[in-house]
């Protein structure tokens, strides 16, 4: 029996013995989850080594079918992109000056919803929350995902500033751009072109938090679609990104062909490689 079920089991007072009762099993779920996670992963890496299952099983005292049935049960490895155990969505509300309220982007509302049903889907557990008007954020915890540009939050305009390879900028004409500093190239949404079109880009990158503790993923489209495109990306191919990138920080940039009329996304690219940061660093 460990020291901290003792510790639990020794409380007298009822409504505190079933406060910490309830956040211990919710912390438990969480560990064992991840636990699962990095079991099928180990087994994933072995066999992508060339090793059979039944060499592992024998090298790890497992029997074969065990081995087996860890390799094609319990959450997948990729879900830890997200983040481990639980994650915290975060998405802009907008100030709405013509009718001075503060409001949600129908796009952001979709992006934050898809996002929660990926996550949901790796076994973490997942609560949501706004970035306010002010932009103010606290970007120094564990599972941040921040679906939010550069424009909306002076703490996002900093993080976004921490990527040696993309950089937002504004153009000379106004609209904002991004630009890759490796190549030079500038990307700019077809919104703002002329003639004007159905296509955006976003933005997806794991970058470090402001305390240096650690990374959260940054989202952001210089139009919401490019958002709802990022978000498409991850539903659909994130077992690739993160065979690309794991746990490392990084960044790139997605095109995305949209429905004018819904929004949504009708196809979706890489427009750069997945610029690992630290690789970028020691280059």
């Amino acid at each position: 029996m460990s020291d901290e079920l003792q510790r639990i089991m020794a409380i007298q007072d009822p409504y505190l013995l079933l406060r910490e009762v309830t956040t211990r099993l919710a912390d438990a779920q969480q560990e064992v989850t991840e636990l699962a996670r990095l079991r099928r992963r180990v087994v994933q890496d072995l066999h992508a080594q060339g090793l059979s299952y039944a060499q592992i099983a024998t090298k790890a005292g497992l029997s074969r079918g065990r081995i087996h049935q860890i390799r094609h049960t319990g959450p997948a490895p990729e879900g830890a992109f997200l983040g481990r155990g639980a994650v915290v969505i975060a998405t802009p509300l907008r100030r709405d000056d013509e009718r001075g309220r503060t409001v949600v982007a129908v796009d952001d509302v979709s992006s934050g919803k898809r996002l929660e049903d990926l996550a949901r889907s790796y076994g973490l557990d997942v609560t949501s929350e706004h970035v306010p008007v002010s932009g103010d954020i606290d970007l120094n915890r564990d599972g941040l995902v921040v679906v939010c540009g550069p424009r909306m939050s002076q703490q996002m305009w900093d993080t976004y500033a921490q990527d040696p390879v993309l950089n937002w900028e504004q153009a000379d004409d106004g609209p904002w751009t991004i630009v890759d500093r490796r190549t030079g190239e500038v990307y700019r949404s077809g919104q703002d072109s002329d003639p004007a079109r159905s296509y955006d880009v976003g933005y997806v990158g794991k970058l470090p938090r402001p305390d240096g503790k650690g990374s959260l993923l940054a989202i952001a489209g210089i139009h919401t679609q490019g958002s709802l495109g990022v978000v498409h990306l991850l539903g659909s191919d994130l077992n690739t990104l993160w065979g690309q990138v794991g746990e490392h920080r990084f960044s790139t940039l997605v095109g995305v062909e949209y429905d004018p009329e819904t929004s949504e996304p009708q196809s979706v690219e890489l427009l750069t490689p997945l610029y690992r940061h630290d690789e970028e660093s020691a280059a």
